[in-house]
C-alpha cells in the first residue's frame, strides 16, 4: 500500500508548477499583450535508489516557451496604445536593468516624460535609450514605430517633431522564454541578450491594443482537470491509509 501512497504524494507534489502556472493565465485573461509560455505533461519514471529498483513514479514535463499566438486586437483611440503586428516585439529595460521584450502595448508617459509600459517598464528607442518626450508636448506613434511630439498649444497646424523610433524586434524563429520580472528574453541566453535585426519592415497598429492570448473556458477547463486530480490522489493516500490500518487491526485479532 506504500506504492500506492509514494506515487500519489509524488503526484500532487510534481503538479504544483502547473496549478501555479494555470493560476497565473487565468489572472492574466485581461492583461495586454499577454503570452502563453507554459505546457505540462506528466510521464512515468523508474525511481533511482536502494529499494526503488521496481517503483515507477509520476514526473512533470513542463516547457516555458513563449507562445506568440496573437490576441484579439481592439481599437481604443488612445494615441500611445499600440498592438504589435505578427511576431514583432518591443523593447524594453526590466528590472535588472538590461534589455527585455515585450508585447504589452499600453504604453504611457512618467512623470519626467520618459515613454513606459502599463506595468512601468522603459520603452527603449532605436540608440537603445529611453524615449523621452519634452514637458507639454503630446507624444503620438506611427505605424513604422516612429514617435513625434507635438504641441497642443500651437495655433494653426503644427509640424509634429520625430523624438525617436520604437525599439522592434522580429522574433519570428526566435524562442522566447519568460524572465522572473514577466518580461521576454532569448532563450538559452543571458539577460540582455537582442534578437538580431532582420531587417524586416515591422510596424505596429496605434490607437489599438491586443488582447491577451490565453482562452479563458480552456484554462478553466485546465484547473477543473488539476484540481479533480489532486482530489483524487489525496482519495489515494487516504485508502492506503484506511487499507493499512484494517490489515494491521487485524494482525492484532488473530
Amino acid at each position: 500500500m506504500d506504492r500506492l501512497a509514494f506515487n500519489a504524494s509524488a503526484a500532487i507534489a510534481e503538479s504544483r508548477t502547473a496549478q501555479h502556472m494555470t493560476n497565473n493565465e487565468l489572472a492574466n485573461v485581461s492583461t495586454p499583450g499577454f503570452k502563453r509560455s507554459f505546457e505540462s505533461a506528466m510521464q512515468s519514471v523508474t525511481a533511482v535508489g536502494p529499494g526503488f529498483a521496481s517503483r515507477i513514479q509520476p514526473k512533470s514535463l513542463n516547457v516555458d516557451t513563449i507562445i506568440m499566438t496573437p490576441g484579439t486586437v481592439m481599437s481604443t483611440g488612445r494615441d500611445l496604445d499600440i498592438a504589435l503586428n505578427d511576431k514583432t516585439v518591443l523593447g524594453v529595460t526590466g528590472s535588472d536593468e538590461t534589455l527585455a521584450f515585450t508585447r504589452r502595448g499600453d504604453l504611457k508617459l512618467s512623470s519626467k516624460g520618459i515613454l513606459e509600459t502599463g506595468n512601468g517598464f522603459v520603452v527603449r528607442g532605436q540608440s537603445g535609450g529611453p524615449i523621452t518626450v519634452p514637458p507639454g508636448f503630446k507624444a503620438v506613434i506611427n505605424s513604422d514605430g516612429s514617435v513625434y511630439a507635438e504641441n497642443p498649444t500651437t495655433t494653426g497646424v503644427s509640424k509634429p517633431v520625430l523624438i525617436d523610433k520604437l525599439l522592434l524586434r522580429n522574433a519570428d524563429g526566435v524562442n522566447l522564454s519568460r524572465r522572473v520580472d514577466g518580461l521576454f528574453g532569448v532563450e538559452g541566453k543571458p539577460n540582455g541578450a537582442d534578437i538580431p535585426d532582420s531587417k524586416v519592415m515591422l510596424s505596429v497598429n496605434p490607437k489599438s491594443l491586443e488582447g491577451s492570448n490565453v482562452n479563458a473556458l480552456s484554462v478553466m477547463v485546465r484547473l477543473m482537470d488539476l484540481s479533480r486530480s489532486f482530489e483524487q490522489n489525496v482519495n489515494v493516500i487516504k485508502q492506503s491509509k484506511d487499507a493499512d490500518e484494517s490489515g494491521a487491526t487485524m494482525m492484532r485479532n488473530s
